[in-house]
């Protein structure tokens, strides 16, 4: 199978690539500039272009069975209204100018996997939420239902489209662990806020293997929750990393006020969560590698990081 995917460069991109090219695919990565780090891998090649921009590389797409769509700039951080532009525009853009590439598509209809979050749900509380779970209303969710609406255009063509709602993707170097670890090292890791929201969570090579899964299961479609089936509270989740790490969890939590006095409107993230349930992924026969958040993290911190 001709497999272009955007954001290949990135957390998930990079060990997905190789995972594809391993099984004898033939990987495209879209990349704007520079040497990726998957650079010279058998079987990966690269095009260069803007994914937000129409250009020469949506013919590319359009030669291609499938196209995993990963791109979209990092949502952590202090949110001005300069940074959720960018956010917003790194996904709205780029999942638009795929799902034109895929309706030019003239031989047989395609694949597309495109990425979305389990922000699509809003603050839950204790709700457990499946994938026929109602859109919220702030920032995220708006963000995934316009995101999806994009995907969902690329159907006009015949194509397949799987909505990947990721959880927060740990992985032992990058993302969002990464920039837990240096706290809890030296033991000043702590729950935020009340510690009694929702984390909904699933290990890097999970991610990749139920993106491989999902490839090849012809009658899937529609939203998929891409999380582990045992979602864990923050408290827990500190709990569970500083014994990762072997250090002591003994400090009070992160007053949430502090949090919004530091953070501004992102803080909601921290603070809030999903208590998302793959349920598709399992009813089809998924079987998850890391399927607890212990063993998780020992699999991730367990060599080199204690």
């Amino acid at each position: 199978m001709k497999v272009l995917i955007t954001g290949g460069t990135g957390l998930v991109g990079v060990p997905l690539s190789k995972a594809l090219a391993s099984q004898g695919h033939e990987v495209t990565v879209l990349t704007r500039s520079g040497s990726p780090r998957s650079e010279g891998m058998p079987g990966i090649s690269f095009v260069s272009g803007d994914p937000t921009r129409p250009g020469h590389w949506q013919k590319s797409a359009a030669e291609h069975d499938a196209v995993i769509n990963l791109a979209g700039q990092s949502i952590f951080g202090r949110w001005s209204d300069d940074a959720k532009r960018r956010i917003w525009d790194s996904r709205i853009l780029t999942t638009r100018s795929v799902a034109e590439a895929l309706r030019q598509k003239r031989d047989k209809a395609a694949i597309l996997l495109s990425a979305s979050g389990v922000g699509y749900y809003g603050p839950r509380g204790d709700e457990e939420v499946d994938e026929g779970g109602s859109p919220g209303r702030d920032f995220l969710a708006l963000l995934s239902r316009e995101w999806e609406t994009e995907a969902k255009q690329a159907q006009e063509a015949g194509t397949r489209v799987v909505l990947c709602r990721f959880g927060v993707v740990l992985a032992a170097s990058g993302g969002a662990l990464n920039q837990m670890l240096p706290a809890f090292k030296v033991g000043l890791g702590s729950p935020l806020g009340s510690g009694q929201q929702w984390f909904p969570w699933i290990h890097v090579q999970d991610l990749v293997s139920a993106l491989l899964f999902l490839l090849n299961k012809q009658d899937l479609e529609g939203p998929v929750n891409l999380v582990a089936p045992q979602p864990v509270r923050n408290r827990d989740f500190t709990r569970a990393l500083a014994k990762a790490l072997r250090r002591p969890h003994v400090l009070p939590s992160v007053p949430g006020f502090m949090l919004k006095l530091a953070m501004g409107e992102f803080s909601t993230v921290l603070l809030t969560g999903q208590r998302a349930v793959p349920k598709k992924l399992l009813e089809a026969g998924y079987r998850f590698l890391h399927p607890t958040i212990e063993e998780a993290l020992h699999n991730l911190l367990g060599k080199g990081l204690v």
